[in-house]
């Protein structure tokens, strides 16, 4: 949480693009099953995976968010790229 105000995770959106460019879309409540709060400065950190049917593909998103005072926002996450290890050189 990089703001001045606690903050709770609600839930997520992720556009997963294989290698051929097909995409699909995740939503839903949380992560892993938990909607964390955070305080500020503090951080959650999960793992979990994501069917992808090519050796590389990428993933971007948002995180749906609420402060503690009531207000919604998005946290985006930037694209990043998914590949199997040793698979991109």
């Amino acid at each position: 949480n990089e703001g001045d105000e606690t903050a709770q995770l609600l839930s997520r959106r992720w556009v997963i693009t294989d290698g051929e460019g097909r995409q699909e879309l995740v939503e839903g409540p949380g992560v892993v099953g938990e909607q964390p709060i955070l305080e500020p400065g503090q951080a959650f950190e999960y793992t979990r995976y994501c069917p992808l049917p090519t050796s590389v593909g990428a993933m971007q998103g948002a995180y749906r968010m609420i402060t503690k005072s009531g207000r919604h926002f998005e946290a985006e996450i930037a694209p990043f790229t998914l590949s199997i290890p040793f698979a991109v050189n």
